[in-house]
Order: C-alpha cells, then structure tokens, then sequence
C-alpha cells in the first residue's frame, strides 16, 4: 500500500495508527489527516523520537499494512 492509498482510506486506518502510537490523539489524527510527513512529526513529537526514527517506524509500519491488506485481499478471493 502506498501513501496516497493510506491517505485516501485515512479514516479507516486511523484505528490502526493509534494500535501503533497509541500516544497520538484524535484530534492529531484530524489534524494529520493522512499527511506523512505530518504524521512523522507528531510521531516525533509524542514519542521523543528523532527525524530519522519517525520515518523509520512509518515506514515498517508500512510494510506491515501492506502485508495485512495483500493477505485480507487474497482471503476474499
């Protein structure tokens, strides 16, 4: 999944962005509103992390979203 895919179905993800940073409150979801970078920046925030951590986290997490979605997508079939 990429990041234009997370931020058109940023609605539905956000229950799976506070499994990951539970920290993050609903209003910063509102205020992130699918934005990567801004997303990085209260990861960072929140959690003390450097730039570089951030990105690194959303990025696994990525990974791991595209993972559930390929295996959710292939149970349909």
């Amino acid at each position: 999944m990429n990041w234009n895919e997370i931020k058109g179905n940023w609605k539905q993800l956000t229950g799976k962005v506070k499994e990951q940073w539970g920290r993050l409150t609903d209003d910063d979801l509102a205020v992130i509103a699918g934005h990567r970078d801004q997303l990085a920046g209260k990861i960072q925030e929140r959690y003390g992390v450097a730039k570089d951590d951030a990105y690194g986290q959303l990025a696994a997490w990525e990974r791991k979203l595209s993972e559930s979605w390929f295996t959710k997508d292939k149970k349909r079939d």
